[in-house]
C-alpha cells in the first residue's frame, strides 16, 4: 500500500478512528494488526520474514537482559553469553538481508572473476524479489538488541508492543530508522486525542504529497527519459536530468518521511524528522547531519563509533569514514555504482578534513576570515555540485552505465537548450514544467526557514484562518491538478522501497 494511493487515504482514517475508539490498554494490538495488514498488501508471504526478524531480536534481547541481571555464573561467563547472543542474532538478521538483497549479485560478481581465469560459472537461474523494507526494519531491530547490550534501554517483555515498534507502518517501509528510546517509549503510553496534533498531522501529510505528487514525480519523468538515452540527450541535457534527480530523490525520500510524521502524529506518536534542509548544507560533512539523519545516525553510533570513530588518530578517523560510506553505499543497493557513490562522499568528507587542517597549518587570517554571504553561497553551491554529481552514480544503473552516462555530458556544450524550448520535449510540457519549477522555489523557501531553525508547520497553524485556507486550498488543487498519477505513469513507487 502506497502512501500516495486513494487506498492509504482510506485506510489511514480508519485506523485513527478506530484506534481512539478502543480502549488505550489495546491500541497498540490494533496498531500491530493494522501495520501487518499494510504490509501485506505487497506481497503476504514476507511477512514471515518480518516475524522472523522481529522473534529472533525479542528473544535475543530478552536473553541479554537475562544474562545481565540473573545469570548465576561468573561475571565472565555472563559477558560472554551476552556477546555470544548478539552476534548470534546479528548474524542471522545480516545473513537474512544478505541472502535476499546481495546474494544474485555476489554470485553474478564471483562469474565475472571465474570468467576472467576461465572456470566454469555458478549456475543461478532462481530470480530472488527483494522483500520491501527489509534494509530499514533489520537496522531497526539491530539498533534496539545493541542499545539493550549496551544497557541504555531495558529489553521490551511484552512480545506484540515490540512487534508494532519493528513493523509501525507509517515507517515500516523506509523509514526514518526509530530508536528504541523514543518510538518503544511512546507505545508505552496513551495518547489522548489532541486536535493540534491532528491539524499538525495533516498539514505534514498534504505538504509531503506535494513534495511526492507535484515535485519528485514530474521530475522523474524528464530524468527517467534522459537517462534511458543519454547518447540521444547529451550536455546540458544530462545536467539538468542530473540536478532535477538531485531534487526528484530528495522530494521523494522527503515526501514520504513528511507523510509517516503525518501519519504517527494523527495517533499522537512523533518520529523523528529526517531531513534538515539539507540541500543548504555548507560541506559535505553537513550535508551528511542533515540528509537522512536516522541512518546517518545508525552508521555513527552503531557502526563508526565501534570502528573506534575519531579517537584513534587521523588515519584511523578517515579509514573508519571511507568504511561506513562503503557499507552506506553498499546498503543502498548490490551494485559498484552505489558502492563508488559511498566511497565519493566519504573522499569528499576526508578531502574536507585535509582542507581544514591545511588552512589551520598557514593560519592566514584572510583564509580563516569569518564567512559573509558570499563565502557562504559559494560553499553551498560547491557542496551542492559535489553531491549532484556523486547523484548520477547513484541514479544510473550500473558503474559502466555512469561512465558512458558522465561521457555523453562532457561530449558537448549545447546550452541553448536551456532557451530553445528543447526541455519541454522530455516528456513535461511548458505548464507543468512552469509549475515544476514554482514548487521547486517553494520548496527552497520552505527549507530556508527549515534551515534557519523553525518548525514551519507550527508557524504555518500560528496564521490566520484565510492565508491557512487559501494555502491549503492552493495545494490541494495543484496536487489534483498538477501531480502524477494513474496508468499512465510509473511513478506511484517510492524510490527508497528498492532498499
Amino acid at each position: 500500500m502506497l502512501f500516495n494511493t486513494v487506498q492509504y487515504l482510506i485506510f489511514l482514517p480508519i485506523v485513527v478512528l478506530i484506534y481512539y475508539i478502543l480502549p488505550k490498554k489495546v491500541r497498540y494490538v490494533w496498531l500491530l494488526g493494522a501495520s501487518c495488514y499494510f504490509y501485506m498488501q505487497w506481497n503476504q508471504i514476507y511477512i514471515l520474514l518480518l516475524l522472523f526478524c522481529t522473534m529472533v531480536t525479542y528473544t535475543g534481547g530478552l536473553l541479554i537482559e537475562r544474562f545481565k541481571v540473573g545469570h548465576k555464573e561468573s561475571s565472565g561467563k555472563k559477558h560472554d553469553y551476552k556477546k555470544l547472543c548478539l552476534v548470534v542474532c546479528i548474524v542471522l538478521n545480516l545473513g537474512l538481508l544478505f541472502f535476499y538483497k546481495y546474494f544474485s549479485w555476489g554470485v553474478s560478481t564471483i562469474n565475472r572473476i571465474l570468467l576472467i581465469f576461465h572456470v566454469s560459472e555458478i549456475t543461478w537461474e532462481r530470480s530472488i524479489l527483494l522483500p520491501v523494507g527489509i534494509s530499514f526494519y533489520i537496522l531497526q531491530s539491530l539498533g534496539y538488541l545493541i542499545d539493550v547490550y549496551r544497557g541504555d534501554i531495558y529489553a521490551e517483555k511484552n512480545f506484540i508492543r515490540y512487534a508494532l515498534f519493528v513493523s509501525f507502518f507509517p515507517q515500516l517501509v523506509a523509514g526514518p530508522i526509530e530508536r528504541s528510546k523514543n518510538l518503544l517509549v511512546q507505545l508505552h503510553e496513551a495518547h489522548d486525542f489532541k486536535y493540534e496534533n491532528v491539524k499538525k498531522g495533516a498539514i505534514l501529510i498534504l505538504y509531503g504529497l506535494f513534495l511526492k505528487v507535484v515535485i519528485a514525480d514530474k521530475a522523474a519523468i524528464i530524468v527517467n527519459t534522459v537517462y534511458a538515452d543519454s547518447s540521444g540527450y547529451p550536455g546540458f541535457f544530462i545536467l539538468i536530468a542530473t540536478v532535477l534527480f538531485s531534487i526528484q530523490i530528495y522530494c521523494d525520500f522527503y515526501g514520504y518521511s513528511t507523510i509517516a510524521r503525518g501519519s504517527a502524529l494523527l495517533m499522537g506518536i512523533r518520529l523523528m524528522d529526517n531531513f534538515n534542509a539539507p540541500y543548504y548544507a555548507r560541506s559535505v560533512r553537513e550535508f551528511w547531519r542533515r540528509w537522512h539523519i536516522s541512518l546517518s545516525g545508525w552508521f555513527r553510533d552503531y557502526l563508526y563509533i565501534p570502528l573506534g570513530g575519531s579517537r584513534k588518530g587521523t588515519a584511523r578517523k578517515e579509514c573508519n569514514r571511507m568504511v561506513v560510506f562503503a557499507v552506506s553505499g553498499l546498503w543502498h543497493g548490490a551494485s559498484l555504482s552505489f558502492l563508488f557513490w559511498g566511497l565519493l562522499n566519504g573522499m569528499g568528507q576526508v578531502a574536507e578534513d585535509l582542507t581544514e587542517k591545511i588552512k589551520k597549518r598557514l593560519g592566514n587570517p584572510h583564509i580563516q576570515k569569518a564567512a559573509c554571504f558570499s563565502r557562504r553561497l559559494c560553499q553551498m553551491l560547491f557542496t551542492f555540485g559535489f553531491v549532484t554529481f556523486a547523484w548520477m552514480f547513484f541514479r544510473a544503473s550500473g558503474l559502466k552505465d555512469a561512465l558512458l552516462i558522465l561521457r555523453d555530458m562532457c561530449s558537448c556544450a549545447n546550452w541553448t537548450i536551456l532557451f530553445d524550448g528543447s526541455l519541454y520535449e522530455l516528456g513535461v510540457a511548458q505548464e507543468p514544467m512552469n509549475m515544476l519549477l514554482i514548487a521547486i522555489v517553494a520548496l527552497l523557501a520552505v527549507d530556508y526557514l527549515k534551515y534557519k531553525g523553525h518548525d514551519v508547520a507550527e508557524l504555518f497553524l500560528q496564521q490566520d484562518w484565510w492565508f491557512r485556507t487559501v494555502v491549503i486550498m492552493g495545494m490541494i488543487f495543484i496536487i489534483l491538478l498538477y501531480g502524477c498519477y494513474g496508468t499512465l505513469y510509473d511513478t506511484a513507487q517510492f524510490i527508497y522501497f528498492q532498499f
